[in-house]
């Protein structure tokens, strides 16, 4: 009788254990969930990384989040920011780096923070010492009420972009820019010096973005030689061509387009030469 009862003992105690074990384990569902957003931007990405608390019936701004007091900018651990280029915010310099991103609310505008301390749990440890930047953005109200924290980047370009932050009724962007075009130059003159040298990408480039038409043509005219059976070649080819008043020449370079293209198969490129053969007859 005593050696079942202790065999029973032993196996509640195994069967316990397990339990425990097994709880440990247990995957549910998270009451804030997270979300990483990765943004091109300039020659780099920006990485966004926050847990996304929802309203569920609460106040937030000036209840669950007092007024003038840091925020984490979500719920868990902090909010974390990434640049892999340096970045203007709002007009001032922030080196490319791993921030964490704090806020100040407030019924007006908004103090928005980028500290070196990425890596806390919520804002309990935040040290203003550990602040890099600090700028203020101006609150706007939503007329219809966001559920859950909402980041995103807009209005993405080239050199621009806004971080935009919406939830329960309260909204503010933080403008972002980087100096695209001085690196972008840099890294033109550098691969013109080498043996492979870029001239369809470069030549787009200056053309697109308004550099020195010459040089941009010349370019051109060299890729095609390299490459005289592309129907893009001979697209942008003939766009330079027709902006430097050779429109002669922009419509053979069209012609030749539309045959390459036709042959290829390749709709878009017929529609696209047949579109620039028919500027030139303007």
């Amino acid at each position: 009788m005593k050696t079942t009862i202790k065999t029973i003992l032993l196996l509640f105690v195994v069967l316990g254990t397990y339990a425990d074990l097994n709880a440990q384990t247990v995957k549910l569902p998270q009451a804030s969930s997270g979300q990483t957003i990765i943004q091109d931007f300039g020659l780099g990405k920006i990485t966004l990384i926050y847990s996304r608390p929802n309203v569920k019936g609460r106040k937030i701004f000036g209840g669950m989040e007092p007024m003038d007091r840091v925020w984490r900018t979500g719920a868990n651990a902090a909010t974390i920011i990434t640049f892999t280029e340096p970045v203007k915010i709002e007009g001032q310099d922030l080196p490319a780096g791993e921030y964490g991103l704090f806020s100040i609310p407030n019924t007006k505008e908004w103090i928005v923070i980028f500290s070196k301390n990425a890596k806390q749990w919520g804002a309990y440890t935040y040290d203003q010492k550990d602040d890099v930047l600090r700028v203020k953005v101006k609150k706007n109200v939503l007329k219809n009420k966001v559920e859950t924290l909402t980041m995103q980047f807009a209005n993405v370009t080239e050199s621009k972009a806004q971080l935009q932050v919406m939830w329960e009724n309260t909204t503010f962007t933080v403008n972002l820019t980087t100096d695209v075009d001085a690196k972008a130059m840099t890294n033109i003159a550098e691969a013109m010096k080498g043996d492979k040298k870029p001239y369809m990408q470069s030549a787009i480039y200056y053309f697109t973005n308004g550099k020195d038409l010459k040089t941009a043509l010349g370019w051109m005219v060299e890729a095609d030689k390299a490459d005289p059976k592309m129907p893009w070649t001979k697209l942008w080819l003939g766009k330079m061509q027709l902006k430097s008043g050779d429109k002669v020449g922009a419509a053979e370079s069209a012609k030749a387009g539309i045959a390459l293209a036709t042959t290829m198969k390749n709709d878009e490129y017929i529609r696209l030469n047949t579109q620039l053969l028919a500027e030139t007859k303007k």
